[in-house]
């Protein structure tokens, strides 16, 4: 395993700033996930550890030796990528043995590294095959199988569920789980747009807006207590609701956010009234769009049982515990709100 540090790292496009003079530490055997909107400079970084794009400036450390001027190959690191990138004439065991044909492997080594590694991501009845032979899950599991065999101190994984479909990304995020669990010695670092995938695999998410970090912290600490209004809003499916006008007034902040969940239906002490407008009906959850004349519908959660009609009138109780006051400059206003929901 390896601690990364990124220390002041920076990268530029001609004039464009992608990577804004970050600092962060990856803990050794840390699943550390970055995420933020299209653009936000997430699959950059990751290059920028691979490898993969050069150090405009700062300094990238691998267990405090730095690897500005280190190569792919010298880092230690093994990278899966969106597009699978296996070569489409080899058998599943020829692409998985590739990497380590070339650093000169025994057959035997080779053979015990992929058949353990097959098993472990339950492809070793597959090993056969052409890759053209498979499904898209079955693909990225090869892919993820080819880093594996490396015993690499770093795994990098570059939007590698995108391509599938939703019920195959729930098994290989599964199985990426699984893999994280079993592979403890290995540090970890993957890039997504899908928060699902961040808030089930990582141990701590990085929030990027505009090459920038917005916030680190466990799922726990980024879904409870964020630290800008750009995270609460971005954490969180669906986002939390945000308020402003009188109601925000009343509650001395310039914006105020309430999520879904802690919204409570009461005919008899609910302080916010509105039009029901939409609902969804997701089986576990039902969710309840108001119109309250306050610009965006406000979203509430209800149990998968409950139901309410188009255009009913209802009248809706926040949890006080549970809201979020944030200023002019969307940043939190004390006390904030602990994990448990109670004010610091």
């Amino acid at each position: 395993m390896a601690k990364i540090e990124l220390k002041k790292l920076s990268k530029t496009f001609g004039d464009v700033d992608v990577i804004r003079a970050v600092d962060l530490t990856i803990n050794a055997g840390e699943f550390m996930v970055f995420v933020g909107p299209s653009g936000c400079g997430k699959s950059t970084l990751l290059r920028l550890i691979c490898g993969l794009e050069d150090i405009t400036s700062g300094e990238l450390l691998f267990d405090d030796v730095s690897m500005n001027d280190k190569v792919p190959s010298e880092r230690g690191i093994a990278m899966v990528f969106q597009s699978y990138a296996l070569y489409p004439h080899m058998s599943v065991y020829k692409n998985m043995a590739f990497g380590l044909k070339l650093a000169n492997f025994s057959n035997k080594e080779m053979q015990a590294r992929v058949l353990e590694a097959a098993k472990m991501l339950q492809i070793d009845h597959l090993l056969d095959r052409l890759p053209k032979q498979l499904s898209g899950g079955q693909r990225q599991r090869v892919a993820i199988g080819r880093a594996i065999v490396r015993d690499p101190r770093v795994f990098l994984f570059d939007e590698p569920l995108s391509n599938l479909d939703a019920s195959l990304r729930v098994d290989t995020r599964l199985e990426i789980a699984k893999l994280h669990h079993k592979m403890k010695d290995a540090t970890m670092v993957y890039v997504t747009h899908d928060q699902v995938e961040a808030m089930t695999l990582a141990d701590r998410i990085c929030v990027l807006r505009d090459g920038n970090i917005e916030q680190v912290g466990t799922p726990e600490e980024l879904y409870h207590s964020p630290k800008s209004l750009f995270v609460a809003g971005f954490i969180g499916s669906p986002k939390m609701n945000f308020i402003t006008g009188d109601i925000a007034d009343q509650h001395q902040c310039h914006t105020l956010g309430i999520r879904p969940e802690h919204l409570l239906i009461d005919a008899e002490k609910g302080v916010w009234k509105g039009k029901v407008i939409h609902t969804e009906n997701l089986g576990s959850d039902f969710f309840v769009y108001l119109d309250m004349g306050t610009g965006e519908p406000l979203v509430v959660r209800l149990d998968g049982q409950e139901r309410i009609p188009l255009d009913t009138q209802v009248h809706v109780r926040p949890l006080p515990a549970r809201l979020h006051r944030f200023d002019v400059n969307g940043l939190p206003i004390t006390p904030t709100i602990n994990q448990t929901g109670e004010n610091l």
